[in-house]
């Protein structure tokens, strides 16, 4: 009975704990995140390509060219022709380009590179011809060179990507860009020792493999655009710069390059390349279109929706993007972009007349002093401006003179005779009345006519009487009737000399540096 009993029990507690279990919600230990949501599917707070569930092959392309953005160097340039200063670049002519650097020299005072720089705090400058004193030099053509990494297969197909940058459309007017390829190393440089040598193909070793015309409009701004190139014959180091065409141009022209990326064509699939100036409303992102991919953007990792074609609809902001595409079973995934809208700080100093104003956004400036606001430039990026603001003619500049009674001072083409203090005013370089005044003394010196030697303590000696903050120095010479030197020196006392009259020349030198010499007659009495 016993057993029966504990039985019935086990059964009756079985039954019991089937119940509790079937009534209890199903709680789910692990889910799988999906990739193209922007949802935390799996609840471990790393949200689509942030989640190692989503893990991709990573694509980027990797430049054939060494150091394509000139950030590698060997010294920091301090002046133009530097460009031995970025590592692994050759100066492939004889006209030489120029190496740019914020660590130092930031290229010439009239052709400004566009800043900031694409990638980076290097650039590389050149001519497209030059005009000097003697005249146009319309060979004078500039190229940078390299050997490159690996070289250029027979038949393949490359893409040569990379940014031109433009001074304005006087000095950098749209541009025939060239790329040159030779089968050996040995052939940097060309043109050795000729100037007016030209482009490399005028080199049988030479030959153009593509080019492209690139328009910067009005300017100060970089284009990034791109070149196809399919080898006829293994290319082992190459040459880019203008084309071969002679340049007619008054001025000498000038440009920039960076981020020089050349590399296998499907490295490209998913290189992410900007469409207008990061600053403008049309902003956007793309990748080179492929009809068989299946494409996702994502933010900071996160995904867009609906942004599914090789070309993103709008501007969504800073923030690391990339793109994943699929093609069939496979998945890729592009290297992070960083966009960031660039802010642009400006320093400018401003002189203006007293009583006039200068208008600084909103405000109208009449002070001196310094200022700083924000305005949008011509691609509508912030510019933080720095100005300096200086009233002219708002106080007066001293100058104080002496002459001597019956001379007379001048100043600018105006002559003053009299002791007092005159107030002028004289117009500026920019057209304001600068104030000046103008404290006129006379030199407070005194030379006797007449002495007597007779060392009665009284006029025993001949020298001029002057306050010793006026005279520096001075020196005397006298002479007898018939022209001879007597004496010389500061302090005459006569006692070797017979009465009579007799001529002084007195030469002063004054404290605030002038010098003046005086003459007369002086009676010497016994």
């Amino acid at each position: 009975m016993k057993a029966d009993a504990k039985w019935k029990n086990n059964v009756l507690n079985f039954m019991l704990l089937f119940l509790v279990t079937i009534a209890s919600p199903v709680i789910v230990f692990s889910q799988v995140e999906i990739c193209n949501n922007g949802i935390d599917d799996d609840n471990d707070n790393l949200i689509d390509l942030n989640d190692d569930d989503c893990e991709c092959q990573v694509i980027e392309p990797v430049s054939l060219i060494p150091n394509p953005s000139f950030e590698d160097m060997n010294c920091c340039p301090s002046d133009r022709s530097q460009l031995d200063c970025a590592s692994l670049w050759i100066q492939a002519s004889e006209p030489t380009t120029d190496y740019i650097h914020t660590c130092d020299w930031l290229g010439w005072d009239n052709f400004p590179p566009p800043q900031p720089f694409p990638d980076g705090e290097g650039i590389m400058g050149f001519r497209d011809g030059r005009v000097r004193n003697s005249g146009p030099e319309p060979y004078w053509k500039e190229y940078a060179g390299a050997c490159l990494l690996n070289p250029l297969l027979k038949d393949s197909i490359y893409r040569f990507q990379f940014d031109v940058g433009f001074v304005s459309s006087q000095f950098s007017p749209p541009i025939d860009i060239s790329f040159f390829g030779t089968a050996n190393c040995d052939y940097l440089p060309f043109g050795v020792g000729n100037q007016d040598f030209g482009c490399p193909s005028n080199s049988p070793n030479w030959e153009k493999l593509a080019e492209v015309t690139v328009d910067g409009g009005l300017g100060d701004k970089w284009v990034n655009t791109f070149l196809t190139i399919v080898p006829d014959k293994d290319i082992y180091a190459i040459a880019i710069g203008p084309d071969c065409s002679p340049v007619s141009s008054p001025v000498s022209l000038y440009y920039f390059f960076d981020n020089l990326l050349l590399a296998n064509f499907d490295a490209f699939d998913l290189q992410i390349s900007e469409l207008d100036h990061p600053c403008s409303p049309d902003y956007a992102l793309s990748v080179p279109f492929n009809p068989n991919f299946q494409y996702q953007w994502y933010l900071d990792g996160i995904a867009l929706p609906g942004e599914e074609d090789a070309e993103l609809s709008q501007n969504y902001g800073e923030g690391d993007y990339q793109v994943r595409i699929v093609e069939g079973s496979s998945c890729k995934v592009s290297t992070k972009f960083t966009f960031q809208k660039p802010f642009i700080d400006a320093i400018a100093y401003e002189p203006i007349c007293d009583g006039s104003f200068y208008q600084f956004g909103d405000l109208q400036l009449s002070e001196s002093g310094f200022y700083i606001d924000t305005f949008k430039n011509i691609d509508n990026c912030d510019s933080i401006v720095s100005l300096e603001l200086e009233v002219i003619g708002k106080t007066y500049d001293t100058l104080q003179a002496s002459i001597f009674k019956g001379d007379r001072f001048e100043l600018a083409g105006q002559f003053y005779r009299d002791e007092g203090a005159y107030e002028l005013r004289f117009p500026s370089s920019i057209g304001c009345d600068s104030l000046v005044l103008l404290e006129l003394s006379h030199f407070n010196i005194y030379i006797p006519n007449v002495f007597s030697p007779n060392r009665d303590g009284i006029n025993d000696a001949f020298h001029p009487f002057a306050p010793a903050n006026e005279i520096s120095t001075y020196t005397m010479q006298i002479f007898d009737r018939w022209g001879k030197l007597v004496y010389e020196g500061t302090s005459w006392d006569g006692k070797n000399e017979a009465a009579g009259v007799y001529t002084y020349l007195i030469h002063f030198e004054f404290n605030y540096g002038a010098t003046k010499i005086c003459s007369g007659d002086i009676s010497l009495v016994k």
